[in-house]
């Protein structure tokens, strides 16, 4: 008997061990399964759900704060007259190189399908610097044909010094700390792009002198002659007309001995007003205040052309992200500035949530004779170093290109950010910020990695199906 108890006992324990590997073999399998999605930019984030709760809209809400025309005045005859865009890119300084001549970092970061048609990368200061980090791009809004600007095709890209305007961890001096700037880059010579840097600065003392702008640029979008950018609960905007010259060289900011100085740069653009979110503070976790603002971009299939934006949402929150956009308004005398109430504020045309998050660029875009506005979607992956990928949602669902035998989503660049639509070329321009973190945080040392390219939307469209 005593026997026969041991033997039950053993069966038992041997049943046990059996029942618990088999329990830690399904776990090990459900976390590989788990891993290998995330990897390969899985997670389908479904249909676009339509916002429209009044409580809910009403977080959208912006006010208009225009500056003083008379300021404007009095800076830019104190600066000697405005400048034109023309003038900044036949002083372009900085070459930009052709894929050729791009490294395998450089390289690595374009989408594995659709393949990108245009490739520039940045000169080898700009391409390798932590001090500053590109965050978006934007084409002419408002051209057809070959999408040239007056005499010149032009591309603007935005690029902001350290993460959160005071990141000691990057290495960015003291002095450049918070800094804003936008490389015009001539275009006009498709083989042979260059640019020149422009400082974002804003008005004081009654246009007679000027200081800083601090904003992350996540965001821009160019239309008519106005420039706007992202500064996380704001729009800020700008005045192509307004573009002015600094004469000292030297690294203050603003009015000195002898005429004004842009710390070493030769073009300044001073801010003309700005868009305020109404609800307070923005937060990227609670769903209860306003959003922060990330991307922008233009859509001229809409009717009036409007504004489009998304939020910052983590992608370590697992909540949906908020898409939304305001129209331009259309009377006169207000040119390029977004459609206001009586009030002077304004309000969202329609708004979505989508299930991605960590989203990095967003547009919205109707093909002639469609039934619903195609939104596309620019995901980070959940692991740095790692491609993202691009959706295109409606509220039937969502779809991403394949690219592998795995069935791998993750086909996108990496570590893009903002995505812009020249409507003249059918192009899609997106831009990568280069070595960064799995949360979009760039640490110190050499960043490596940045491009900027183009796909034509048809070649999206096409890797979708």
């Amino acid at each position: 008997m005593k026997h026969r108890g041991r033997h039950r006992r053993r069966r038992r324990g041997r049943a046990l061990r059996a029942t618990l590997a088999g329990t830690a073999l399904a776990l090990t399998a459900a976390a590989t399964l788990i891993s290998t999605s995330q990897a390969a930019g899985g997670d389908n984030p479904g249909g676009l759900t339509r916002v429209t709760a009044a409580a809910e809209t009403a977080r959208l809400r912006l006010h208009e704060n225009l500056t003083d025309r008379g300021t404007l005045d009095t800076l830019t005859r104190a600066m000697g007259g405005a400048v034109g865009v023309h003038d900044v890119l036949a002083s372009a300084d900085h070459p930009m190189r052709n894929r050729s001549a791009c490294d395998a970092a450089e390289t690595a970061a374009l989408p594995v399908k659709p393949a990108a048609t245009r490739v520039y990368c940045w000169d080898q200061g700009d391409a390798t610097t932590a001090q500053w980090l590109p965050r978006s791009v934007t084409t002419p809004g408002d051209v057809g044909g070959d999408g040239r600007r007056g005499a010149d095709r032009v591309i603007l890209s935005g690029w902001t010094s350290g993460w959160t305007h005071d990141d000691r961890g990057s290495g960015t001096p003291a002095a450049d700390r918070g800094l804003a700037r936008v490389a015009f880059i001539d275009a006009n010579d498709p083989g042979a792009l260059a640019y020149r840097w422009v400082l974002l600065v804003a008005p004081r003392a009654g246009g007679q002198d000027f200081g800083p702008v601090g904003t992350d640029l996540t965001g821009m979008v160019w239309y008519q002659d106005k420039l706007f950018v992202t500064a996380r609960d704001s729009l800020l905007v700008f005045d192509l007309h307004r573009l002015l010259k600094a004469n000292v060289d030297g690294t203050a900011i603003g009015r000195v001995r002898g005429g004004y100085s842009a710390h070493g740069y030769q073009y300044v653009l001073p801010t003309v007003g700005s868009y305020r979110l109404t609800g307070g503070p923005c937060s990227t976790a609670d769903d209860r205040t306003a959003p922060c603002f990330s991307a922008l971009s233009l859509d001229r299939t809409s009717a009036p052309d409007s504004l489009v934006a998304s939020e910052s949402r983590p992608r370590a929150t697992g909540r949906p992200t908020r898409v939304w956009r305001y129209v331009f308004s259309t009377l006169p005398g207000h040119g390029g500035l977004l459609a206001t109430d009586t009030r002077g504020d304004v309000r969202a045309e329609e708004a979505y949530e989508t299930g991605a998050s960590g989203v990095q660029g967003v547009l919205s875009h109707r093909r002639s004779g469609a039934a619903e506005t195609d939104w596309y979607v620019d995901r980070a992956p959940a692991v740095g170093g790692r491609h993202g990928t691009l959706w295109r949602q409606t509220a039937s669902g969502a779809k991403a290109a394949t690219c592998s035998a795995d069935g791998s989503q993750a086909c996108w660049g990496r570590h893009t950010a903002s995505l812009s639509y020249w409507q003249g070329t059918g192009e899609l321009w997106t831009l990568t910020e280069g070595a960064t973190s799995g949360d979009g945080r760039q640490g110190a040392g050499a960043a490596g990695g940045r491009v900027l390219y183009a796909v034509p939307l048809d070649s999206v469209d096409d890797a979708l199906e």
